[in-house]
C-alpha cells in the first residue's frame, strides 16, 4: 500500500528506518515543525523524500495542504507519536484509515505523559495500535501489549522501555496490516485520557499536605526525567526540584562491589 507517515521522536525514526528497509512505499512524510521536531532529521535522513513530499505538521488544517497530501494518493496514513489531532476532514482522504502507534494501553492512558500517570495512577502501561477516529485516542485497537511498572521504575526509564515496546509492537503488526489479517475491536469505556496541563496538579509538593508515602514516591519518580524539571516544592519565592534515583537490594550490591566499599551491615 501507498503510505503517508506522520511522525516524531526516536519511535518515529525507528520506524521510518524499519519501513525503509523493508522497501514500503512511502509517499509522504508530515514532521513537526522545528521548534517541536524531536529526531527530525534522522526521520527525514532515513526516508529521503524530496522537499514537495515533505509537509509541516502545524498546517495540516489548511485546506491546500489536505489537497496536496490528496494528491499522493496514499491508502493508509500511519502516526507514530505524531503530536497534532487528525481531524476527519484529513483522515477521509485515506481509503485504507489511519493508524496510530500510541504509548500506553488503551483504553487507558489516552493523550500525553502516558509514562506519567501509570505510575501516579497505578493504571497498566503498554502500547496500542489502533485506528484514527474522531476522538483522543479512542479508535479501534487493531494490538496491544502490556507492560508491567517496577517499582524501581522512572517516568524516564518507563518512557524507554515503552519506546522499544512501540517499536515491537508494531514491526509484528504492520505486516498483518497490509495483508488485511490484523483484527479491529472496539474499545472498552470509559478509560482514562489527560492533558499536558494534568501535570499542574501533582508537580506542586504541598509541605503542609498529608500524602500516604505510596502517593508521594509515586509523584516524585513518576516526574523524575532529565533534564526535565519535574515534581517541586516551594522555599519562599523559589522552586526546589527534586529527583529520585531507586535502586533494588541487588543494585545496591552491584554498586557496592564496583566501587570496592564493604557491606557495613
Amino acid at each position: 500500500m501507498r503510505v503517508l507517515f506522520l511522525a516524531n521522536n526516536w519511535v518515529g525514526w525507528q520506524v521510518a528506518r524499519w519501513l525503509k528497509e523493508r522497501g514500503d512505499e512511502i509517499v509522504g512524510l508530515v514532521i513537526h515543525p522545528p521548534s517541536r521536531r524531536k529526531y527530525g532529521e534522522e526521520i527525514l535522513g532515513s526516508l529521503g523524500l524530496p522537499p514537495e513530499r515533505i509537509f509541516d505538521g502545524s498546517r495540516l488544517q489548511r485546506p491546500e495542504i489536505t489537497q496536496a497530501i490528496g494528491v499522493s494518493r496514499a491508502d493508509i496514513g500511519l502516526s507514530v507519536l505524531f503530536g497534532y489531532i487528525l481531524r476527519p476532514e484529513f483522515t477521509a482522504v485515506f481509503p485504507k484509515g489511519v493508524v496510530n502507534l500510541h504509548p500506553s494501553y488503551l483504553p487507558y492512558n489516552r493523550g500525553v505523559h502516558p509514562n506519567v500517570w501509570s505510575i501516579v495512577e497505578g493504571t497498566p502501561a503498554g502500547a496500542t495500535l489502533h485506528y484514527i477516529d474522531e476522538g483522543v485516542d479512542t479508535g479501534d485497537i487493531i494490538a496491544q501489549r502490556q507492560m508491567s511498572v517496577e517499582p524501581v521504575d522512572t517516568g524516564e526509564t518507563l518512557y524507554r522501555k515503552l519506546e522499544r515496546l512501540c517499536v515491537e509492537l508494531f514491526q509484528d503488526t504492520w505486516p498483518l496490516i497490509l495483508s488485511g489479517q490484523a483484527g479491529r475491536t472496539r474499545q472498552a469505556q470509559p478509560g482514562t485520557c489527560h492533558r499536558a496541563s494534568d501535570l499542574e496538579r501533582i508537580d506542586e509538593i504541598d509541605m503542609d499536605r498529608t500524602y500516604t508515602g505510596r502517593e508521594l514516591i509515586n509523584i516524585l519518580r513518576a516526574r523524575t526525567f532529565p533534564p526535565y524539571a519535574g515534581a517541586y516544592f516551594r522555599d519562599g519565592e523559589r522552586k526546589i526540584y527534586v529527583r529520585v534515583q531507586l535502586l533494588t537490594e541487588d543494585d545496591l550490591k552491584e554498586e557496592a562491589r564496583g566501587s570496592g566499599i564493604q557491606d557495613q551491615r
